[in-house]
């Protein structure tokens, strides 16, 4: 009985949330499903770049402030030729990419790191 009350408290106990920082870069990995060709993009908060038919946008890139090569995730928009609808926008995560992917048939678009430097 004490076992199942204390099991219960620490599922009722808040939890903690983890600290991040933002970091002023983010690298991103696009493939392009048709060529095979794969280019790593370094960006700041805030930069766009176009790479064959996409603009890929990085607005902020966060990591564990105690851990800074650990888990990073980013917030990305991902504009297809002049569509005035993203391809995507949105969160995309280092450790899990298929969590919120951009679904593309041409290209798949995903957050390698934050760059703290």
């Amino acid at each position: 009985m004490r076992a199942l009350a204390f099991a219960l408290a620490l599922c009722a106990a808040p939890v903690a949330a983890q600290e991040v920082s933002v970091a002023p870069k983010g690298e991103l990995r696009v493939l392009d499903k048709i060529t095979g060709v794969v280019s790593d993009l370094v960006l700041a908060s805030g930069e766009a770049t176009t790479l064959g038919h996409l603009t890929v946008t990085l607005g902020e890139c966060r990591y564990p402030t105690d851990n800074p090569s650990g888990d990073a995730y980013a917030e990305v928009t991902v504009m297809y030729r002049d569509n005035a609808t993203p391809a995507f926008s949105g969160w995309m995560i280092a450790s899990a990419p298929a969590l919120n992917a951009m679904d593309h048939p041409r290209y798949d678009v995903w957050v390698l790191r934050c760059i703290t430097e």
